[in-house]
């Protein structure tokens, strides 16, 4: 047929891939004739990034009725912006700030960040020469004005959905996008290594990154400037800071205040001569000797950490230039410094602070923003348990229930948390024990030793992090937890496919990564009972460390009364229905797509046995000894990687002779690649891990095939 063969499910040959291509191509039949898909696909932008996408949007996205946007309409990439005055840059602003909001009332997302840096971006284009020059950014979410400016407009509608543009920036998306934004703090990092290489090449480009006040509390971010000022290469560091984050508890800490004053000292610190000044007293202190540049070293450093605010001489101290704060919403400054400092030739690594606000409540927008994604491919022909405020109940409720009930039994309890946000969740467990709840934001590897501490003080810490997050830890849960057998409890949350954060939050590795350490226990639920039950297991585990998961967006079915969870027996599975010839052995939320699977092959005739693992390490050796001796077929399915759980099943049922004899074992796991964003339901079907994906490859098995293909076609 000419295409790549779909992944398809286990047991089904390639030979049927052509079936699976739901790929939609683009048709410019398919559009009216007023929208210019010829000017689109020729532009240098859009390279390529049609054909990516696969499909622009619907025509009822494209023409929505909107605000007129005159300038922006003739904004096709950032050279444009060259031409015009100040005046026309503001109304430009003004101009994709109604933009944004017009793509978020169709998208439903969260462009807070994005809306409080338009003025940065418009700015950061007007003066830089993209994509010759390098833009980086830490965090996605405030790159949407970049991508309006980079050739991208037309596709925001598609923002996050499958085939659509990513929420984050992307190597393959445009060619103005040079570094794809991962968890943050990686900007720095990489922008340095594009500068180095730049100067070892000997070329001239400028390098410039954008961090903003979560990633500041990020290790690598300082790891990085330390390396940037060591080496001395020309790279500018802007901090787009929409609250004061140099304190430790950013709400209780005062904003940086902006006034005429601190505008003119910004000014004054990025321009030439100043630092040609400031080079050139350098100079004349080392040719004096006798201490006397240290002396005037600490002089300038005390002289412009009173000129900076709070906290600015920690950049001096690394080894960058501090420049700041400006104001975030002046064009006209932001303009002159970056144009000062894109003048100068020789400068080495400069931090310009800039404050910027974001236009709506932070702590409110960020609930719901969390809410959505706990929400995401929400089924309204399901039941659902809703509380009295109408909020969908997720297993993060029932968690953090579970927890509040333990620690009101055990006082030693303590919740430490890490990440980029906090689960709304969670506010009930702070409200409740406020000195037992430490979120440290986006801290992992200190969370982690943090948390073997508080053990080693004789608490019982759980230590909640996003599976994707943990990752970033973990040579903390090696060394400093698993190694020293110390009892620690890692809930692992976001675990599996992530809907509409595609692979840069995906939790696929977990199981693969913490169920190959000696001493953990690794456990993860296939229902909200079970939840409760893991909690209140690890809380009686005191002579190792233990980790179950759960993930995102599942969403409690029954309505339930709250109650205690009780113990499991460490290595102990299930039985959930017991059938005959086939076995279908799931772990954690795929469960429940196993009794989906089961429904199906009932239909047909086929009774199947389900059975819920619950614990990856230890196995349940007596249960798989079982589902062997009395089923032909044996099919284990995760939402994971190569390498988790199924492995380890194969591991013990290959060494106990299983299958040496009649037995057919097949495992279903994420397949060996990245799942791009998509919606839950659609990133499942992509993975071949959907109720019917799991009976086709039954069928398949029981030879079957065209009915294989008929379930999933």
């Amino acid at each position: 047929m000419g295409t790549a063969p779909t992944q398809c499910p286990s047991g089904i040959t390639a030979n049927f891939h052509a079936k699976f291509d739901s790929r939609t191509e683009f048709s410019c039949s398919s559009f009216p004739s007023t929208l210019n898909l010829s000017k689109l696909n020729s532009h240098p932008t859009s390279k390529g990034l049609v054909n990516k996408i696969g499909s622009l949007p619907d025509i009822d996205d494209l023409f929505w009725e909107k605000a007129p946007t005159p300038i922006l309409d003739v904004v096709e990439n950032p050279t444009h912006l060259k031409s015009l005055s100040i005046k026309e840059l503001k109304l430009l602003a003004d101009e994709i700030r109604l933009e944004l909001s017009s793509t978020k009332s169709k998208t439903q997302r969260s462009f807070k960040a994005s809306l409080a840096a338009v003025e940065l971006t418009v700015a950061l284009h007007y003066v830089f020469h993209a994509p010759v020059d390098k833009i980086l950014w830490d965090a996605g979410e405030q790159t949407y004005a970049h991508k309006i400016l980079t050739g991208r407009r037309i596709l925001m509608p598609t923002l996050r959905q499958k085939n659509g543009l990513s929420g984050y920036t992307s190597r393959t998306e445009s060619e103005y996008d040079p570094f794809g934004a991962g968890h943050g703090c990686n900007s720095i990092s990489a922008g340095l290594g594009m500068a180095v290489a730049r100067d070892i090449k000997g070329k001239r480009e400028r390098v410039v990154t954008v961090i903003n006040n979560t990633t500041t509390m990020a290790g690598q971010v300082y790891e990085a400037m330390s390396n940037a000022g060591y080496l001395d290469s020309n790279l500018v560091v802007i901090l787009n800071d929409s609250r004061h984050s140099l304190h430790p508890k950013i709400e209780e800490g005062p904003k940086t205040s902006i006034n005429a004053l601190s505008s003119t000292l910004s000014r004054l610190q990025s321009s030439k001569s100043f630092r040609k000044f400031r080079e050139a007293a350098k100079d004349v202190t080392k040719r004096i000797g006798m201490g006397m540049h240290e002396l005037a070293a600490k002089v300038d450093e005390y002289a412009r950490g009173m000129m900076g605010p709070l906290g600015s001489t920690l950049f001096e101290e690394l080894g960058l230039y501090y420049i700041g704060p400006v104001d975030g919403r002046k064009l006209e400054d932001l303009i002159c410094v970056l144009q000062e400092v894109a003048s100068l030739d020789s400068m080495g690594p400069v931090l310009i602070h800039v404050i910027t606000e974001e236009n709506q409540c932070s702590e409110d927008n960020q609930k719901k923003v969390t809410v959505e994604k706990q929400q995401e491919g929400l089924n309204l022909n399901d039941i659902y348990s809703f509380s009295n405020d109408g909020h969908c109940r997720t297993y993060s409720d029932c968690l953090v229930e579970a927890l509040v009930m333990e620690a009101e039994k055990e006082k030693d309890i303590v919740v430490v948390h890490a990440g980029t946000e906090m689960d709304p969740s969670l506010k009930l467990f702070r409200e409740r024990f406020s000195d037992r709840f430490f979120d440290v934001g986006m801290a992992e590897q200190h969370a982690v030793t943090f948390s073997a501490g508080l053990s080693c003080g004789g608490l019982k810490p759980f230590c909640i992090i996003p599976s994707a997050f943990l990752q970033r830890a973990y040579d903390q849960v090696v060394h400093d937890v698993d190694r020293q057998r110390i009892p620690v409890r890692f809930v692992i949350t976001s675990a599996g496919l992530v809907g509409s954060d595609g692979p840069l939050q995906c939790g696929a590795f977990d199981i693969t990564f913490m169920s190959c350490l000696p001493n953990m226990i690794v456990m993860a639920a296939s229902d909200e009972d079970e939840l409760i039950d893991m909690v209140a297991t690890a809380t009686r585990i005191d002579d190792r460390p233990v980790c179950f998961r759960y993930p995102r967006g599942a969403l409690v079915r029954t309505d339930y009364p709250i109650h205690g969870g009780s113990a499991l027996e460490i290595g102990t599975g299930k039985v959930l229905v017991e059938g005959k010839d086939v076995a279908l052995l799931g772990y954690g939320a795929m469960v429940q797509n196993c009794l989906k699977a089961q429904a199906l092959l009932a239909k047909l005739g086929i009774n199947v046995t389900v059975a819920d693992a619950r614990f990856c390490k230890p196995l349940d050796i007596k249960l798989l000894r079982w589902l062997c001796s009395n089923h032909d077929i044996l099919i284990t399915v995760e939402e994971g990687s190569v390498g988790g759980f199924s492995s380890h099943v194969a591991q013990f049922i290959a060494l106990d002779g299983q299958l040496d004899g009649r037995l057919k074992w097949r495992p279903i796991v994420l397949p060996d690649n990245y799942i791009e964003h998509a919606s839950p339901k659609e990133q499942l079907a992509l993975a071949g891990l959907t109720g019917h994906h799991i009976a086709a490859t039954t069928l398949s098995l029981l030879g079957r095939t065209r009915e294989a293909l008929l379930l999933i076609c």
